[in-house]
């Protein structure tokens, strides 16, 4: 589903209607020159597939496991680099907010706001990311079922604000792993809002000894595929030239080169299950 509210932020971009859409991009803004390449690489693929495409960066990462952990390059630098990648290609933008008093801010700069998985519950959150006007995007806790996530449509809904989206991420599978429930996809589409597939950070090995989380990215395709076969509207899908040298989650992400031939077999499976 492409309600009328994502039709007008791919306004700029020529697609297939029927198609998923997709949310791309690195994890976090490094530098200039891999946004950049990132957002040229995959705006360009989509273009060609038919696929609406909104580009993905955080412009600061909150939620580390080690106090090491990089966590960006300052939220002006990145949220100047994120506007102009949209900018520059065409595409609407989204990156995460972490406390009410961002909201505002990071509305100037992006055109959907995502709420982290950790935070779906904070209402002082969800309000002031209604109160933008901007499209918000609610990722499910890895702790709560997709039915219960109509708590979190209902707070932006009541704040005035009905641009909402639903992404399933998994669910927390003992200590250091998660598990995809596709039941929850249609369970948040129940919701009348676009439902999200995050098929990379779904993949996460978190708490690791090491503090450094862990992933399996060999099962993006798998997790990508059944997501659009039980109806996912949307894909998200975190890439990098080089995950080994990212420097946030790249234990997850997908290798840039293989976003291609990945998205041509989805199109096409899209295609024979609508």
């Amino acid at each position: 589903m492409i309600p009328n509210y994502l039709q007008d932020l791919f306004k700029a971009q020529s697609y297939d209607p029927n198609n998923f859409f997709l949310i791309a991009g690195p994890c976090v803004v490094e530098d200039e020159a891999l946004v950049m390449e990132i957002g040229e690489k995959v705006s360009t693929i989509c273009k060609n597939l038919g696929i609406p495409y909104v580009f993905k960066a955080s412009y600061r990462k909150a939620n580390r496991t080690s106090a090491n952990s990089f966590t960006g390059i300052g939220d002006d630098t990145g949220m100047e680099l994120i506007k102009k990648v949209g900018a520059k290609f065409n595409v609407p933008t989204t990156s995460d907010i972490h406390a009410h008093e961002e909201a505002a801010i990071a509305a100037e700069f992006i055109d959907i706001l995502q709420i982290p998985a950790f935070l779906c519950r904070q209402t002082d959150l969800l309000v002031a990311a209604a109160a933008t006007g901007k499209v918000v995007n609610v990722k499910k806790g890895q702790f709560l079922s997709g039915a219960s996530m109509k708590f979190a449509v209902d707070k932006i809904k009541l704040a005035g604000n009905e641009k909402v989206m639903l992404t399933e991420r998994g669910n927390t599978f003992g200590y250091q792993d998660l598990v995809v429930d596709y039941r929850n996809i249609p369970a948040m589409a129940e919701n009348n809002v676009p439902v999200i597939m995050d098929c990379t950070h779904s993949l996460q090995q978190p708490n690791q000894t090491s503090g450094i989380t862990g992933g399996n990215p060999s099962l993006i395709e798998t997790i990508a595929k059944a997501a659009i076969a039980t109806g996912a509207d949307g894909l998200f899908i975190e890439t990098h030239p080089n995950p080994a040298v990212a420097k946030s989650d790249g234990a997850n992400m997908l290798r840039l080169e293989l976003l291609e031939p990945l998205l041509e077999k989805l199109v096409r499976l899209r295609r024979a299950v609508i």
